[in-house]
C-alpha cells in the first residue's frame, strides 16, 4: 500500500480541506497535501525544519511548536497527521500530545496516526544505529492508552509493509541520515555491521535492492 495514496483516500473520505501536518520536518508531506488541494499547516519543534518545509512547501504555513503544546484554537483543523512522528515525542508527553491533536479536529475530523513498527528488515539494519523499539512501542502505548481512556475511538488500525528502495550501504546511511545528520558518524563507526545486515535482510525489488519496513496507521476521533 502506498502511504500518500492511503492518506490522500482518507482525507477525501471525510472531506478534509484544512489538514495540520504535527512534526512536518523538512516539509515532504506538506508538498504532497498540497498536490492534493488541501490547505496545510505543518508545526516542528526544529527551527532548521520549519525554514526547510517552508522553502519546500511555500504555499503552506509552518511554525515552531512542540507536538505536547499546539498554538491552535479547538475546531481549527479537519485532520490532524502524524506521519512516522509520534515516536520523536518524547515519551511522557506523547498522550498529551494525542490530546491536543484530538482538541484542535472540527466536528467529524480525524487524527491520523502512522508510525513504524520496531521489526522488519529496515529496523533490523537500522538497529545497530539507533535502536527505537522503546520509543515505538511507547508510542503504540500512548494510542492504546488514550483510546483504553475513553478519550477517543476509531476503527481497527490497518499494518502494511513499505518497501525503501536502497541501492546499497552508502545508499542507506544517506538515508538515516537524511532524518537526523547526528546518525551519520554513529553509522560510519558501524559500516561493517551495516553492511553485513544489509546483505541478510535486503531483497530485490523492480528498482533493485530494497527494505520493507511494517507501517502502522491509525485513525482517531474524540470519543
Amino acid at each position: 500500500m502506498d502511504t500518500g495514496a492511503r492518506l490522500a483516500a482518507i482525507l477525501t473520505e471525510t472531506g478534509a480541506r484544512d489538514v495540520l501536518d504535527i512534526g512536518c520536518g523538512e516539509g515532504a508531506l506538506a508538498r504532497l497535501l498540497l498536490r492534493g488541494g488541501l490547505a496545510v499547516t505543518g508545526i516542528d519543534p526544529a527551527p532548521d525544519a520549519v525554514a526547510a518545509a517552508q522553502e519546500t512547501a511555500p504555499e503552506a504555513w509552518f511554525t515552531v511548536a512542540g507536538a505536547e503544546a499546539l498554538p491552535f484554537d479547538p475546531g481549527s483543523f479537519d485532520a490532524c497527521i502524524f506521519l512516522n512522528s509520534l515516536h520523536h515525542v518524547p515519551v511522557p508527553l506523547m498522550g498529551q500530545a494525542l490530546r491536543e491533536a484530538l482538541r484542535v479536529l472540527r466536528p467529524g475530523g480525524e487524527v491520523i496516526v502512522i508510525e513504524p513498527l520496531a521489526e522488519g528488515p529496515f529496523f533490523e539494519v537500522m538497529r545497530p544505529v539507533e535502536d527505537e523499539t522503546e520509543i515505538r512501542r511507547a508510542a503504540i502505548a500512548a494510542i492504546d492508552a488514550i483510546c483504553s481512556a475513553g478519550a477517543a475511538t476509531g476503527p481497527a488500525p490497518e499494518t502494511w509493509s513499505r518497501p525503501t528502495p536502497v541501492a546499497d550501504t552508502e545508499a542507506f546511511i544517506d538515508t538515516l541520515a537524511r532524518v537526523d545528520p547526528a546518525r551519520r558518524a554513529v553509522a560510519e563507526a558501524q559500516r561493517e555491521t551495516i553492511a553485513r545486515l544489509f546483505a541478510r535482510h535486503a531483497t530485490e525489488g523492480p528498482k533493485g535492492p530494497e527494505l520493507h519496513q511494517p507501517l502502522r496507521l491509525w485513525r482517531l476521533r474524540p470519543a
